[in-house]
């Protein structure tokens, strides 16, 4: 009597290797469309399986859905840039007019005001000789132009921590300390400080919101220190001016 026959496991091929191969062979389907309607995969959002054409259309109107999304954000980024462009422009054209530092400090104060919604600015100069034009007498200065005193230099350079330029949380007690012509947040608020220089330094410029938000501290700080820069260079100009007509 013979031994039954034991019959052998089922053979199955390695899907990544059934994957390799199609890939390799992207036209396999050409001529056998019809497996294409055999196929079955499950759908992404109900329960069961669809067709692989079907599947094939959810995969591209959630594709053209995505490349909508990432097209609007594209535009709005556009139009906030431009926004903050002709912002940008019209301040610098509005400080570039400023005969004087008095004028320069007034024209930042209402400019950043209007425009960037900057309830605080505080503008703590060195006193060089020619004190920066116009009134001599620093103690004749006028907010949000300051002497930079010693207490105001140390809060400063507390709150950037040893960098040039920064954005961060500027507490109720600092904020009456340097900016004392600006009515001060119950807590806190937000701040942006840059280092004036133009070969010395000048000073500090500061900005302010009540809002903690404004100027958070994962902020870029491109614009303040561009900002700087601009306020450096009239103030230096301003200086020139001054002393020639001393």
């Amino acid at each position: 009597m013979s031994r039954a026959q034991v019959p052998e496991p089922r053979q199955t091929l390695d899907p990544d290797r059934v994957a390799e191969w199609l890939a390799q062979h992207t036209d396999f389907f050409v001529g056998r469309e019809g497996l294409l309607q055999q196929l079955k995969v499950p759908h992404p959002n109900i329960p069961g399986a669809v067709s692989l054409l079907e599947r094939l259309v959810v995969d591209l109107r959630h594709r053209a859905e995505d490349a909508e999304w990432r097209l609007e954000n594209l535009l709005e980024s556009a139009r906030y840039n431009e926004a903050q462009y002709r912002r940008t422009r019209e301040l610098v054209l509005g400080l570039v007019e400023a005969e004087d530092a008095d004028a320069l400090a007034e024209a930042l104060s209402t400019q950043l005001a209007e425009r960037f919604r900057t309830q605080g600015i505080g503008l703590w100069l060195e006193t060089p000789p020619a004190c920066y034009a116009t009134q001599h007498n620093a103690n004749a200065w006028q907010p949000p132009r300051f002497v930079l005193t010693d207490d105001a230099r140390q809060r400063l350079e507390r709150l950037l921590s040893e960098q040039t330029s920064c954005c961060t949380t500027l507490e109720r007690e600092d904020w009456q300390a340097l900016l004392p012509h600006c009515n001060a947040p119950q807590v806190s608020g937000s701040c942006a400080i840059t280092r004036l220089t133009q070969g010395e330094s000048l000073g500090f410029l500061l900005l302010a919101s009540h809002d903690g938000e404004h100027f958070r501290a994962t902020l870029d700080t491109l614009f303040t220190e561009y900002l700087g820069e601009v306020v450096s260079r009239l103030l230096r100009r301003a200086e020139v001016a001054g002393a020639g007509r001393a």
